[in-house]
């Protein structure tokens, strides 16, 4: 999905998209190179692609991060430690997905929440809840939050993904928004809510209502969820969605 979006999506002559063919033409693996990321799709190889191939992808790509199924990133975590780079940190994720109406979740959070679209005069709160979801679902360990970055980020998400917002007392204290897309298939993240309201069924409600509009546009819907996050994986489960996967991401 990530890969797929982002070559679908690229905004610049810099993003590349490398592929390894067999004689009869057929597609056995390829990786994206986007931002200083590399997203590979092994094609549930086993085995480590042809040297041939890794030595013209890693003689031109610095890496920032590389991210994909959990099988097809230790593939290639090996490759990048042989030319000496090696990870600062690696985290692993459970793959979501839901291709249904969700369920179970008309009635979670305080009756007065309010979920809506989110408008232009939001972005400061959405500023805010951005950075706080950056600091703590995104940034590596010992990186620190960039704030003029993290608010074009979240003016990207606002012009160009599909977003809802949580209201409670007149104050935002949620989000969620896509974040790539396939060609039948939508990732949703960004999903964050206030540490002051947590516990109170707001997330469901949110993630619920965002589930429900993606899929009445013919969507499926995929996201990912940190193992050490029960939580989170128990609000998704209760919507509907089924474990697909591992997914990995690992920073340099």
């Amino acid at each position: 999905m990530n890969a797929c979006g982002r070559f679908l999506n690229r905004a610049s002559l810099k993003s590349r998209v490398w592929t390894l063919s067999g004689s009869d033409g057929a597609i056995s693996a390829l990786v994206v190179h986007s931002r200083q990321t590399l997203l590979p799709v092994l094609c549930a190889q086993k085995e480590t692609p042809s040297p041939r191939f890794l030595r013209r992808l890693f003689g031109v790509t610095p890496v920032h991060s590389l991210q994909g199924r959990k099988d097809d990133a230790a593939i290639m975590e090996i490759e990048l430690e042989k030319i000496g780079l090696y990870a600062a940190e690696i985290r692993d994720y459970d793959v979501m997905c839901i291709d249904r109406a969700p369920c179970d979740y008309r009635t979670a959070g305080p009756e007065e929440l309010l979920i809506r679209k989110p408008l232009l005069d939001d972005m400061d709160a959405l500023a805010a809840l951005h950075a706080a979801y950056e600091r703590e679902e995104v940034l590596p360990v010992a990186s620190e939050l960039n704030a003029a970055v993290s608010r074009l980020n979240i003016q990207r998400i606002f012009a160009q993904e599909q977003m809802l917002v949580a209201e409670l007392g007149g104050r935002l204290v949620g989000k969620i928004n896509t974040n790539a897309a396939a060609f039948t298939r939508c990732q949703v993240g960004g999903v964050y809510v206030h540490p002051d309201c947590r516990g109170l069924g707001i997330a469901r409600r949110m993630a619920g209502e965002f589930t429900a509009n993606l899929v009445a546009q013919g969507m499926g819907i995929s996201l990912f969820v940190k193992k050490s996050n029960p939580g989170a994986r128990q609000v998704y489960q209760r919507l509907g969605f089924e474990i697909a996967g591992d997914y990995r991401i690992t920073y340099y």
